[in-house]
């Protein structure tokens, strides 16, 4: 049997925290964010940005930056908001939402820039 590798993640240490799927994995490039904005689009979600501030980011409230970008298919769009939501809110954690309409719940999360004291 192989070993399960264990992530050391602890409230008292921001750092260690994980938030999703891809928080496991080595930070995404610019291409595969933009490969993942992608497929939220293909799967004709509804994009939502949404931020935090670190020692808040496990908590379910996180602040709804404007309106879902409902019908949004323009991926530099998409991205020109988190960057925008990411230039107001420095500190703050950035995640990109993916609305499933026919589920009624998300499709996609995932966070696109980390905030100041994250490593």
């Amino acid at each position: 049997m192989s070993k399960v590798q264990d992530y050391p993640s602890r409230l008292s240490d921001n750092s260690s925290r994980k938030f999703e799927t891809f928080s496991y994995l080595p930070a995404m490039t610019d291409k595969q964010i933009r490969e993942q904005v992608q497929y939220i689009v293909d799967q004709g979600y509804n994009p939502g940005v949404e931020h935090t501030e670190v020692e808040n980011a496990t908590g379910n409230y996180w602040y709804m930056w404007k309106l879902p970008l409902f019908g949004e298919t323009d991926i530099d769009t998409i991205l020109d908001e988190c960057k925008a939501c990411h230039e107001a809110n420095p500190d703050n954690h950035v995640r990109l939402i993916g609305y499933d309409n026919y589920a009624q719940s998300q499709g996609a999360s995932m966070v696109i820039y980390r905030g100041k004291g994250f490593k």
